[in-house]
C-alpha cells in the first residue's frame, strides 16, 4: 500500500492511499481518532473502514493529522484537523477526477471532522460516522445534513453514551431529502476490541446496499 506526502497547511501530511482499478472509481476518504487520545491512521477501526472500501473498488486515502506520525504540525483542536482533512480530498479528488461517487467515513474524533467536511463539500453521496462523539462535540452545525449516511456505535460505549448518538440520530433522521441508518451495536464499547468483525459486517452490508441503488 504507497504511502504519500501531502502538502498540508502545517506542512508535509503522512498518506496511504490505493487506487481503484476503473477510470472512474467512487472515492473515500478515511479519518482517525483523536490525536490526544494515540488515535493514528493505522488504529485498527481506521485500517478496518479503509479496507471496506478499497474491496469495492473505491480509491481510497487514510492519513495522519497534524503532528501524527510523520505528519507535521501540532494538534489544533479540530480547527487544523479540519484543513488537513479538506488537503486530503482535493488531493483524492485531482487525482480521480471522475470518480463517480464520493465518501467520507470516521472514527470517534474522526467522524466528527468527517461530518464538518461532508457540510462543506455538498458533492459528498455518503458517510460512515464510527461512535462520532456527540457528546463532546456540538453536531447541531449539520443543519442540514447534505448526505445520506451511516451511524455505527455500541450499546457499551461508555465514552459516548448511546443516548447522546440517538439525540443527534433523531434531529437529522427529521429532515428531508436524506436517509439516515443507524447500527446500535450489542456488547460494543467505544474502542471495538473484539467487535471488528460487526463493524465489517454492519458497514459492508450498508456500502452494498447503497452500491446496488447508485
Amino acid at each position: 500500500m504507497p504511502e504519500v506526502i501531502l502538502a498540508g497547511a502545517a506542512g508535509r501530511i503522512e498518506a496511504r492511499y490505493t487506487q481503484g482499478k476503473t477510470e472512474n472509481a467512487p472515492i473515500a476518504l478515511i479519518l482517525h481518532p483523536h490525536p490526544k487520545a494515540g488515535g493514528h491512521m493505522n488504529n485498527p477501526v481506521t485500517v478496518q473502514l479503509f479496507h471496506l472500501f478499497m474491496t469495492r473498488g473505491f480509491s481510497v486515502l487514510r492519513f495522519n493529522f497534524r503532528g501524527v506520525g510523520k505528519s507535521q504540525g501540532e494538534f489544533d483542536a479540530g480547527i487544523g484537523e479540519l484543513a488537513d482533512a479538506a488537503t486530503a480530498l482535493d488531493w483524492l479528488q485531482a487525482k480521480n477526477p471522475t470518480a463517480a461517487q464520493f465518501w467520507v467515513a470516521g472514527y470517534s474524533f474522526g467522524a466528527y471532522i468527517g461530518m464538518q467536511l461532508l457540510m462543506r463539500r455538498p458533492e459528498t453521496d455518503g458517510f460512515i460516522s464510527v461512535s462520532p462523539p456527540t457528546n463532546a462535540y456540538d453536531f447541531s452545525f449539520l443543519a442540514p445534513c447534505p448526505a445520506s449516511g451511516l451511524f455505527v456505535n455500541g450499546a457499551n460505549d461508555s465514552v459516548v453514551p448511546p443516548s447522546e448518538v440517538d439525540r443527534v440520530v433523531a434531529k437529522l433522521r427529521s429532515q428531508k431529502g436524506i436517509v439516515i441508518d443507524h447500527e446500535l451495536v450489542p456488547d460494543a464499547t467505544h474502542f471495538w476490541m473484539d467487535q471488528l468483525p460487526e463493524i465489517e459486517q454492519r458497514v459492508g452490508s450498508y456500502l452494498d446496499k447503497r452500491l446496488s441503488n447508485a
